[in-house]
């Protein structure tokens, strides 16, 4: 065992041909038992190791009862030829060192999946060289917050509460099987900056392994469905990474909850450096919900005028987090993106009714 920095570090025994470090968080908030009560999940993502994440604050100061990671909780872009990735390496090492990530990770829950940035590469997907030393150093760090050990990915579900009470958590890995996505034939045009949908019938967004994961986890007995990807699902308003690139796999994701008859499900995404609310009719048995939260630290600009169809009020552009409110005794969510002083900056309340429950 060897100790850098203040920290625990230890040799990976995943890759035996060399010895590489994995870095450790520091102490962590337990998680809550299974049978816990929630009433306030907090989650966010996109944030900067070395500089303050003054957001994190904001969150701590509500006292939820989880924060979901949901990507780009670090930005160790590598170029993977070195497999040992020390760029992101080093990242994990500064962001355990954080004060604003010390003073959350001590006092609040947290579960994790991971986006690109902490994948190791922008925009990566399966083939990207460097995912299996990527997918040790997210485990290692996050510990039990990183869900899915026990096998390829870091996909995993959590549920919490009693019967009638219960909240089902289901992080999606949109990174370790996602197939390549087409560039666009307009680079940096309006609707098309980057990528343009793909129907490909061979193109995947999870990967059939994860696919069949997911459809057993929808039937799994739960009253709200929290179903975290790390990029957006029912946004259509630009040409970067989101579901809409494979409008088939997206297609295949809702009519998996429909046939599942999975109540309750609500979407969250990060990525996009912005926030904002999404309501789409149509889609499964009641009308499906999402709420992006981005970035935790990385705001690109003050305003952003960007507008999907299914978009509810204005994006938000500068730091923020999300929120979601359980009220078991009124019956209803409230969905809320926050400013980096915790305070709710637009929102929408959904009666557990309109979620078929």
């Amino acid at each position: 065992m060897i100790r850098a920095l203040g920290l625990v570090a230890v040799l990976a025994l995943s890759q035996p041909a060399q010895a590489q470090l994995v870095i450790r968080r520091p102490a962590a908030a337990p998680l809550p038992p299974q049978s816990a009560v929630l009433t306030k999940i907090a989650f966010g993502s996109c944030m900067k190791e070395t500089v303050p994440i003054p957001a994190l604050r904001g969150v701590v100061a509500g006292h939820p009862d989880l924060f979901l990671a949901m990507g780009d909780n670090v930005y160790g872009d590598d170029p993977g030829t070195d497999p040992a990735l020390p760029i992101l390496t080093k990242a994990y090492r500064d962001l355990a060192q954080n004060a604003d990530f010390v003073a959350l990770n001590a006092s609040v829950p947290v579960l994790a999946t991971w986006d690109d940035h902490d994948f190791g590469a922008n925009d990566a997907g399966e083939a990207y060289g460097g995912k299996r030393r990527a997918e040790a150093l997210f485990e290692g760090f996050w510990g039990k917050s990183a869900l899915g050990q026990d096998h390829p990915g870091v996909y995993g579900a959590r549920v919490f509460g009693p019967k009638g009470q219960r909240v089902q958590i289901i992080l999606l890995d949109t990174r370790s099987f996602r197939s390549d996505l087409k560039p666009s034939e307009r680079p940096g045009a309006k609707g098309m900056e980057r990528y343009m949908p793909d129907t490909s019938a061979d193109k995947t967004m999870l990967g059939a392994v994860q696919w069949a994961w997911l459809e057993k986890q929808l039937k799994v007995p739960a009253d709200i469905r929290l179903i975290v990807s790390s990029v957006q699902v029912l946004a259509d308003g630009h040409g970067y990474e989101a579901w809409h690139t494979l409008p088939l796999e997206r297609a295949h994701l809702f009519n998996l909850i429909k046939a599942s008859k999975a109540k309750g499900v609500v979407i969250l995404s990060g990525d996009r450096h912005m926030a904002a609310l999404y309501r789409q009719d149509g889609l499964v048995d009641y009308p499906q919900v999402e709420l992006t939260a981005s970035a935790l630290n990385r705001s690109m600009r003050a305003t952003n005028d960007e507008m999907s169809s299914q978009q509810i009020g204005p994006a938000y552009a500068p730091n923020n987090s999300g929120l979601i409110e359980m009220d078991w005794a009124g019956r209803s969510l409230r969905l809320s993106i926050r400013n980096e002083a915790g305070n709710e900056v637009q929102g929408l309340t959904v009666p557990l009714a309109q979620l078929g429950l």
